[in-house]
């Protein structure tokens, strides 16, 4: 008759201390971070946000607040609004507040931007924010990054051509040269 294998006290001593009680505290923490990081990742694989917009820095950056609770920082794609501080920024501000703040928003992800926001393409209950802040005359078609957003061009046209808000000066600033003057300033 065979005996049973036994472990060693020095082994069962070794092994208690490499892995912990399933209870213990830092290990709940590392199986619930798990989670949240799982819960994020399948939400977005699909490439795609859904939820409300809870906050709008300027004419082309919004945050979406998902079903999670998970703050998403997004530059609208293929556009380019004033800045703040430029003519019009404010007035761009508020036109993508009255589009998008506290509605649901479907983004579709493009990519990230070198600031870590999520660029993409952004429907706030059924409206189209990227065009319409473009056929509006509140953004230009973003020239370093318009693939994909050709057809804005026509509306960019249009807004001009009917000198709607940035179009109602004669020779508004692009935003991209708004911010080169800025940085050879300082």
């Amino acid at each position: 008759m065979m005996k049973p294998n036994t472990a060693s006290p020095k082994t069962v001593a070794l092994v208690r201390r490499l892995i912990p009680a399933p209870m213990g505290k830092n290990y709940v923490k590392i199986i619930l971070l798990g989670a949240a990081i799982l819960v994020s990742v399948m939400a977005s694989a699909d490439g795609s946000i859904s939820g409300r917009v809870v906050g709008v820095a300027d004419g082309d950056t919004l945050t979406v607040l998902d079903d999670t609770n998970q703050q998403h920082k997004i530059r609208l794609a293929g556009i380019d609004a004033p800045e703040k501080a430029q003519p019009f920024g404010q007035v761009g501000k508020q036109r993508l507040s009255e589009l998008c703040y506290s509605k649901q928003a479907t983004v579709e992800v493009v990519n990230t931007d070198r600031y870590g926001r999520t660029v993409g393409d952004v429907t706030c209950d059924g409206v189209h924010a990227n065009a319409e802040m473009v056929n509006g005359g509140n953004a230009w078609v973003y020239r370093h990054y318009d693939k994909g957003f050709e057809s804005f061009y026509a509306l960019e046209a249009a807004a001009k051509e009917e000198r709607l808000g940035l179009w109602a000066d004669d020779n508004p600033t692009p935003p991209w040269e708004w911010r080169h003057s800025r940085k050879r300033k300082d």
